[in-house]
């Protein structure tokens, strides 16, 4: 679905389902296999893909672990990882070599933020970064996919073993903790396919957040000379950004539980398998007319769904915003004579049609 509204109205209508298991006859009949690339998107076992009363005792219970008071208390940390990652890009070479300023930059922060906040020890980052790449690669074999969602289920396992042996101040030993009224908990499966979901969710689409909105502003200097002159505020870049360059493209899958009649005699059948189109929806010109097409961080309505809309809007929005927040004006203030290093036609996107990103962003700093 492309078009902004229909999409909210699908987000939002209780007809439609993100349960293969339930609502997906292609899956409970066999026909989607195990080595689908695509089969782990659809398979975990999380909020993610919950439906009804399932969903709702999920998201209570990570809630009650991601907390607004948890992440407001992360702020004076970001900086710090920003400016010490500013620090490392502002060297003797800072004017003569072109820095991958999402390698450098859009990356570090969002993951090392992600990992601390779960407790990720330091020793496994690298590889879990690796295997996350890997789940939103979507050019990778059947073979690697599969190979690569062993991995993953491995380092969430190991991760959710040394929590349980030796819990920290930390969401995994918080999701391990957590319990409902009724004293309910998360079950084993149900916390390691949480933990591939929130983990790995929460770290690329604010990289690819970071890597759109520095792209924006170094190809559209009149909107950054704007930001600096304080018509125009970093909330407007970081929301007109998640409009014009939504950090998920598109997101597998959701199911009609029933027959869903969209109008103009368009019907979903019940079973039919839902993409969600993310960006497409942003430049939706039915809502931003006909400059729908070009960032502009002065335009009134920059109405997006770049964080999905409903029940299954994202809980971690307010974390990937303030990342933005604090990430941006710190970038640009240490260098203010930034510029791509190569013609932007040149800028190769991500190997992924659900990711929307850049392979790298090369800079030249000074």
């Amino acid at each position: 679905m492309t078009r902004q509204d229909t999409l909210r109205d699908l987000l939002g209508d209780p007809r439609v389902s993100k349960d293969a298991r339930q609502h997906w006859p292609e899956y409970t009949s066999g026909r989607i296999s195990a080595d689908w690339p695509l089969h782990l998107w659809v398979s975990v076992q999380n909020m993610f893909t919950a439906y009804g009363t399932d969903h709702r005792r999920l998201r209570s219970l990570v809630s009650k672990a991601f907390t607004a008071r948890r992440v407001a208390a992360m702020r004076p940390w970001i900086e710090e990882i920003a400016h010490r990652l500013l620090d490392g890009l502002d060297g003797p070479d800072a004017a003569r070599q072109p820095v991958d300023l999402r390698e450098r930059y859009a990356y570090p922060i969002p993951i090392e933020v992600i990992c601390q906040l779960f407790g990720v020890p330091a020793a496994a980052r690298a590889e879990l970064r690796g295997v996350v790449d890997g789940v939103f690669d979507t050019t990778i074999t059947a073979e690697a996919a599969q190979a690569n969602a062993v991995r993953l289920y491995g380092i969430m396992h190991e991760l959710v073993a040394a929590k349980r042996e030796d819990p920290g101040d930390d969401l995994t030993s918080g999701l391990i903790a957590v319990r409902e009224d009724d004293g309910s908990k998360l079950e084993e499966a149900e916390l390691v396919d949480t933990l591939i979901l929130v983990i790995s969710a929460g770290y690329e689409t604010t990289v690819n957040l970071l890597d759109q909105a520095i792209t924006a502003l170094l190809t559209h200097p009149e909107q950054l000379a704007a930001v600096r002159a304080d018509t125009s505020g970093w909330s407007d870049v970081i929301e007109e950004t998640l409009r014009w360059q939504a950090p998920i493209a598109n997101l597998p899958l959701r199911y009609a539980v029933e027959d869903v009649e969209l109008g103009d005699g368009v019907v979903i059948a019940k079973g039919d398998a839902i993409l969600a189109a993310y960006a497409a929806a942003g430049r939706d010109k039915a809502v931003h007319g006909e400059t729908a097409d070009r960032f502009d961080i002065t335009r009134a309505d920059k109405t997006h769904l770049a964080f999905g809309y409903g029940v299954h809007y994202c809980l971690g929005s307010p974390l990937a915003r303030m990342e933005a927040e604090i990430a941006l004006p710190a970038l640009f203030a240490r260098f203010p004579e930034m510029r791509l290093a190569v013609p932007p036609h040149e800028l190769e996107p991500s190997h992924s049609f659900i990711s929307n990103g850049h392979a790298s962003l090369p800079v030249t700093l000074r």
